[in-house]
């Protein structure tokens, strides 16, 4: 009788060995011929219209859209010929200070390329995107066709109605200028092996960077304001976010901030501890500040929302409540940074002594009003946004008649603000609020409107 050794049979593998193999898990064949495809003329073209769509200050050259579009044909013609022949060399980027909001004196640094190279960034792009999108985890809703952030909090607002309470709530310290190279290079290696692809993402991320008019060596990160910056972030985590969600962890990733729902306390100590061990393999640490293990009755932060579940007895009974809140149900609200920030720009506008008419400032704040009311619209915010009509009313006021005490509410009523100027009312982007938007809305309706 033959004996059959179990130690000649092969192991089946049920998970990619390394973290680099999640990129490519099947071992799908790599793409071999890429750079003819990113230098196409066409592509360029396609490339341009989105970087002109997307609109942007120049580089280090001072070119900006329009002179780089007054020389259209011949740009693209020498961006083809460069790329083709392989003499292509990207400048090195602009970094400039962005103050980050509500942290005086804090800057975050943004890397701005030439207006060629960007376009040549979204030719890159355009040619990356369908190989890599199949691979990124559901877990990752950053820099996605057809995902947002509202989408990951729908999603996060889900698990936490099941019963996951216990929320490891982090961040990445420095995550876009501590990018390791090689690592990424290697990711990127798993589905692309056009060596030529794969030296001009090379000459990106080490193109060096100007700032105070001195030259700086990138030796690792990836400029924060390239056009293919997100799909190198999202690459370098896709492992990250894979192995956490093949742990059985309900990972929810939206670039750089991510968030893990836990049933209780323990599992969430060990959803942080395995999360510290994958990040340290890719070269990622964790902003310890930013990162802890929190209850929902405690609350967290999460793309600009504070979460929690209500505690305060409310003071009408259930019956008379029309928003359907509930006593020590789960409630969202836009958080004090953003807030903040959003009364500063009305405030920079809004100034006494801004040269404007009346007219042009409703112009003005109009964009920043929709744009921020439309994101927080969805939250629990109904008597808050009515305080802020309130507040910008007045702010227009004294922006009209030059002081604080006035009586503008008699020489310029709401009803002409909102009407004849078509001042835009947070409270009437309510989507549960039967408002007209196109009317005198907080004349008709804005008294009466009480929040619960």
């Amino acid at each position: 009788m033959t004996r059959i050794s179990s130690l000649s049979e092969r192991p089946e593998r049920h998970r990619p060995r390394r973290l680099a193999d999640w990129l490519n898990p099947t071992g799908d064949r790599k793409v071999h011929s890429l750079v003819d495809k990113v230098y196409k003329r066409k592509n360029l073209e396609v490339a341009w219209e989105k970087v002109k769509k997307n609109r942007g200050a120049g580089g280090i050259d001072g070119e900006d859209l329009a002179a780089f579009e007054a020389q259209l044909e011949a740009n693209l013609e020498r961006l083809h010929r460069e790329l083709k022949e392989g003499t292509y060399q990207p400048q090195p980027v602009q970094q400039r200070l962005i103050p980050k909001a509500g942290q005086p004196g804090k800057h975050r640094p943004l890397g701005i390329p030439t207006i060629y190279d960007r376009v040549c960034q979204q030719a890159m792009l355009n040619r990356l995107v369908p190989i890599f999108e199949p691979v990124f985890d559901d877990a990752n809703f950053g820099y996605r066709s057809g995902r947002s952030a509202k989408d990951a909090l729908k999603k996060v607002w889900r698990e936490l109605e099941q019963g996951n309470e216990w929320v490891v709530d982090a961040d990445l310290k420095d995550f876009f200028g501590s990018v390791d190279h090689d690592k990424l290079l290697t990711l990127i290696n798993q589905r692309v092996s056009d060596g030529r692809v794969l030296g001009l993402i090379k000459q990106f991320l080490k193109a060096g960077c100007v700032a105070e008019k001195k030259w700086l060596p990138t030796e690792q990160g990836t400029p924060q304001g390239g056009v293919i910056s997100p799909l190198l972030s999202n690459i370098l985590l896709t492992p990250f976010d894979r192995e956490m969600r093949r742990k059985g962890y309900r990972l929810t990733r939206y670039a750089d901030d991510w968030l893990v729902t836990c049933k209780s306390h323990q599992e969430a100590r060990r959803a942080l501890a395995t999360a510290k061990r994958i990040l340290e393999k890719l070269g990622v640490t964790l902003h310890s500040g930013k990162t802890r293990i929190v209850h929902v009755r405690h609350g967290f932060e999460f793309l600009g929302y504070k979460i929690k579940r209500g505690s305060r007895p409310l003071r009408l009974t259930a019956d008379k409540i029309k928003s359907g809140a509930r006593e020590g149900a789960l409630y969202a609200f836009p958080r004090d940074k953003s807030i903040r920030h959003f009364k500063d720009q009305i405030r920079r506008r809004t100034r006494r002594k801004a040269p404007v008419s009346t007219r042009e400032l409703i112009e003005k704040i109009n964009p920043v009003i929709r744009g921020w009311g439309l994101y927080y619209h969805k939250a629990h915010v109904r008597r808050f946004f009515h305080q802020l009509d309130g507040w910008i009313v007045r702010r227009i006021w004294s922006h009209r008649f030059k002081r604080w005490r006035n009586a503008g509410w008699k020489r310029l009523s709401e009803r002409q603000l909102y009407g004849e100027y078509g001042l835009v009312s947070l409270i009437a982007l309510i989507p549960s609020l039967p408002l007209r938007h196109d009317t005198s809305v907080k004349a008709a309706y804005g008294k009466t409107v009480r929040a619960v």
